[in-house]
């Protein structure tokens, strides 16, 4: 069992939806992502959500690619990521960290080797946005056999045709994209979300947690309620990009991971 398979245990244990948090590795800098990294299990982040700067993140938004863009300038690399990573888990041996990003870097550092680092560094659980079900003996069948659970995204348009090729090798959880596009466009409508997340529900016994267009503890309240959890992260990294303090950005953390746990 993973720390992501125990986290959801737990949370339904005690009637609770999960709460999932994104941020970007480095923005605006190592030591400033960190702190706010550090801060989230308290702040009442279930799961952490951390993004690989990349220089193509055809998958994100404005807010998400200017946080990348901030990361890059600052010479974030791969390995800060990976180091990051081991160095909150000095202090939290608990709180499940899913790695976010895209195939490339992965692949340049070469699978083995990334798969390797990853486990020791305390890694999770890895989203690989631009890695489809057909090149699963890619990264995500060896990065289930290290022990890494493998998560895919589900969309708008993953018809009952296309739903279990995608759900065949996925592991942790679902993340239901609740609109069609960027991450950060648009709000999540909760009348369309509803009946998608039942439909993935009945094709699988994994958590179904929903991400894109929350960005407010009521969001956050309404779509855990219609799912397993939800996650946000424009939101939160649009407050680093402001240069809002840390603390600041922990206390409205802590006001969406309210919202999403009052579901």
């Amino acid at each position: 069992m993973t720390r992501i398979d125990a986290k959801f245990a737990a949370l339904k244990a005690e009637g609770k939806k999960a709460f999932v948090a994104y941020l970007m590795a480095g923005d605006p800098d190592i030591e400033t992502s960190l702190a706010v990294m550090k801060g989230m299990p308290e702040a009442g982040v279930d799961v952490i959500e951390l993004g690989m700067p990349f220089t193509d993140p055809m998958a994100d938004g404005p807010t998400i690619q200017h946080a990348g863009q901030r990361a890059l300038e600052h010479h974030q690399t791969l390995q800060q990521t990976l180091d990051m990573v081991a160095e909150f888990r000095k202090g939290d041996q608990v709180t499940p960290v899913v790695m976010m990003g895209y195939y490339n870097p992965i692949y340049s550092r070469g699978v083995e080797r990334f798969l390797k680092d990853a486990v020791a560094a305390g890694i999770d659980g890895l989203i690989v946005v631009d890695l489809p079900p057909e090149e699963d003996v890619e990264l995500c069948l060896p990065a289930q056999a290290a022990g890494i659970n493998f998560i895919r995204l589900a969309t708008p348009t993953t018809d009952d045709h296309r739903l279990p090729k995608v759900l065949q090798n996925t592991s942790g959880f679902v993340y239901y994209v609740s609109v069609t596009g960027i991450t950060g466009a648009q709000a999540a409508d909760a009348g369309a979300v509803a009946p998608e997340v039942a439909r993935i529900k009945a094709k699988t016994d994994l958590p179904v947690v929903v991400g894109f267009g929350i960005s407010s503890p009521e969001a956050a309240r309404t779509i855990a309620g219609i799912a397993d959890g939800c996650v946000i992260g424009s939101a939160i990294v649009k407050l680093i990009g402001e240069g809002r303090p840390v603390a600041d950005v922990l206390a409205r953390v802590r006001e969406l991971a309210e919202g999403a746990h009052a579901a």
